[in-house]
């Protein structure tokens, strides 16, 4: 090789340059290509590869973006820093710009969770404490909003930086979301996809709003203390049995483990019992006007039995083509009022042939309003 032509290498080296980012990292969002006093030659080549974005700045004012290509840095590739800087004629010597480069892969898997107890209001059991935790996926939508709004100089950001932001940002809305539901305690754990797409709905403007794409959301657990979790059970269970035949059952299993200790107390005593009743019997049998008094004299010592108490209606309902409930005429008055359901989502309770339309529910039209007696007779 000759001297001339060793010259011609040195300065053509010396006036192209190669501006990439082989990002051999998972966590980068950004990296700041960096350059001596950020001098970039003219005729430069920039390669952005697949799930890059390249944004430029000119003293601190956001240029040109680019996204996946190889390109020639030059007036025509450069509209706006061009602009900026005043090329009216094209350049030729180096130029000063910062070029960023923006990962907008998806970035997965990332964790969230309340750190505090969430406290809630709940119609039976008081102020009740929950928490919760779940993923999240995001990635940037806007490369050049974000490193203005959110990176700002930083040479190398990294989802770490962003996710105690995003984490903080979910737990709010989270709460708030939360809260205006007004759900029954017990069905919070039981609606986690509902709760999930609702969340996700909330929170995806305010991600927007500096350049991120919240891509899904995951609610994975609602948690609640143990003692919370036991009464809700022994509610759930009082409220599906029926109390006057429980009792029957747990008087007729006494009588029977009291019999079968026939050499105890308590087989003496069933013993005594027995024979009580049975000298009753035979007293009335031989004596019938004395066994009538008789009888007539324990129903007057005996404690009044009042009849069982009527067992609560059950209903069914229909919410987004999925089954839910069962939930008392109460409950679905409170889903009636926050729009969970209206007058034409299906309803069942036991009894009926079929589904039908909570309209068509005689006794839960009184949820529409507008109940006005007819006239009195002879008016």
């Amino acid at each position: 090789m000759g001297i001339f032509d060793k010259i011609k290498e040195k300065l053509s080296h010396e006036f192209i340059d190669i501006v990439e980012w082989l990002d051999y990292t998972d966590d980068t969002i950004v990296h700041r290509f960096e350059r001596y006093q950020n001098e970039i030659k003219n005729g430069a080549q920039l390669i952005v590869r697949e799930g890059q974005t390249a944004v430029f700045i000119n003293e601190g004012q956001l240029a040109d973006v680019f996204t996946p290509g190889t390109y020639t840095l030059n007036t025509q590739n450069l509209p706006i820093l061009a602009t900026l800087k005043g090329w009216k004629y094209g350049f030729n010597s180096p130029f000063k710009a910062e070029v960023y480069f923006v990962n907008t892969h998806l970035f997965t898997d990332e964790k969230w969770g309340t750190k505090n107890p969430i406290t809630l209001n709940d119609d039976r059991f008081g102020l009740v404490e929950i928490r919760a935790f779940g993923t999240y996926a995001f990635k940037i939508s806007d490369p050049g909003k974000f490193v203005i709004d959110v990176v700002g100089t930083d040479a190398n950001f990294t989802n770490f930086e962003i996710n105690e932001h995003l984490k903080s940002l979910i737990s709010t809305r989270f709460t708030d979301t939360i809260g205006e539901a007004n759900l029954p305690i017990e069905l919070y754990a039981a609606n986690t996809t509902e709760l999930s797409e609702t969340c996700l709905e909330v929170m995806q403007p305010e991600f927007n709003s500096v350049g991120i794409s919240l891509e899904k959301f995951f609610i994975e657990n609602v948690s609640m203390p143990e003692e919370l979790k036991k009464e809700i059970f022994e509610y759930s269970r009082i409220d599906k049995l029926d109390l006057d035949k429980l009792t029957k059952f747990k008087t007729a299993k006494a009588i029977e483990a009291a019999a079968a200790n026939e050499g105890g107390t308590a087989g003496a005593g069933m013993g005594m019992g027995m024979g009580f009743v049975l000298a009753q019997q035979m007293g009335g049998m031989m004596n019938p006007m004395g066994g009538q008094q008789q009888v007539n004299q324990v129903q007057q010592n005996s404690p009044v039995t009042p009849p069982p108490m009527p067992v609560q209606v059950q209903y069914f309902y229909a919410s987004n083509g999925q089954q839910a409930g069962p939930v008392s005429f109460d409950q679905l008055k409170v889903l009636f009022a926050n729009r969970t359901v209206n007058k034409d989502s299906l309803i069942w309770k036991q009894g009926m042939g079929n589904w039908a339309a909570l309209k068509d529910v005689e006794e839960l039209k009184s949820f529409l309003g507008g109940n006005t007696p007819p006239p009195l007779p002879g008016n």
